[in-house]
């Protein structure tokens, strides 16, 4: 028999660890004396300690472990938990090799510090809306047009009781999302949505859908702080991001405006634009 700490140099395990195997019922000590509340072990636990640390090494849970040791798995069963096991570690695989080759492209551009624009990759939950669309006859009449566009989405909001006057204005009811439905990015009669979020159904008005924007697996996303005035900034780092990581754009892009006050300070203005991207 040996004590706790002489069988911890002998399997080369922790004192602290084979104090928790014990405590999940892995590997109980051979005898415990009840004076002292010494653990001893013996020489044919050995085998089973080097199955607990071969499964953990094969990066098994010690909750998985436990179940493969207590309830006496199938070989089938055990099989099926390292292949779900093997479908995760080649998942960490291949999100790693990505994220190597951003690094990549961050050294190649040495611009990781200087820039003002950081890009992350992230899914985009659904989310309800109510939404109105029209054109913008070019660009410079974005702007406009996108006042127009939320302001009648707000009212429609009141009229159906959704909020109380004199909240009419869009910017009661941020993150106001602006789509750009022309993928081919034309200087004119750009289709533009304007949507407001929602927290509970309503209906749908003659010019104002309520629906739920799908949820978007991949979005390329960068934050602007201050005016609109620099969005092209934002968009041209955004633009370079998606080329040099070898993505390709897949669906409207949005602007959501997480901070906003129309006639406010453009200053403190903070503008989210998204991009539904895949891997070229």
């Amino acid at each position: 028999m040996f004590k706790i700490g002489d069988f911890s140099k002998l399997c080369r395990v922790s004192v602290r660890m084979l104090r928790h195997y014990d405590e999940m019922g892995l590997l109980k000590p051979e005898y415990v004396d009840n004076f002292t509340g010494y653990r001893y072990y013996s020489a044919h636990q050995l085998s089973r300690l080097n199955r607990i640390l071969a499964l953990r090494d094969l990066g098994l849970s010690l909750d998985q472990i436990a179940q493969i040791l207590k309830e006496g798995l199938t070989s089938d069963q055990v099989r099926g938990m390292l292949k779900l096991k093997r479908t995760e570690l080649r998942q960490q695989i291949l999100d790693g090799q990505q994220r190597l080759g951003r690094i990549e492209t961050w050294l190649e551009r040495e611009v990781l510090l200087m820039s003002n624009y950081n890009v992350v990759v992230k899914k985009v939950e659904p989310i309800l809306v109510a939404e109105t669309r029209g054109v913008a006859p070019d660009m410079d009449q974005i702007p406009p047009t996108l006042d127009k566009l939320f302001d009648r989405v707000a009212h429609y909001l009141v009229e159906q009781g959704y909020a109380q006057p004199p909240l009419t204005s869009a910017d009661n009811f941020l993150p106001a999302i602006a789509i750009y439905y022309d993928m081919e990015m034309n200087h004119q009669n750009i289709q533009i949505g304007a949507c407001l979020p929602l927290n509970r159904p309503l209906p749908s008005g003659e010019q104002v859908e309520v629906k739920e924007l799908p949820a978007v697996e991949t979005v390329a996303s960068v934050i602007h702080n201050g005016s609109f005035n620099g969005l092209g900034e934002a968009y041209k780092a955004l633009m370079e991001w998606i080329e040099a990581n070898q993505y390709q754009i897949c669906g409207p892009n949005r602007e959501l405006n997480i901070a906003y006050e129309r006639n406010g300070d453009p200053s403190k203005y903070v503008t989210e634009i998204q991009f539904p991207v895949m891997k070229s």
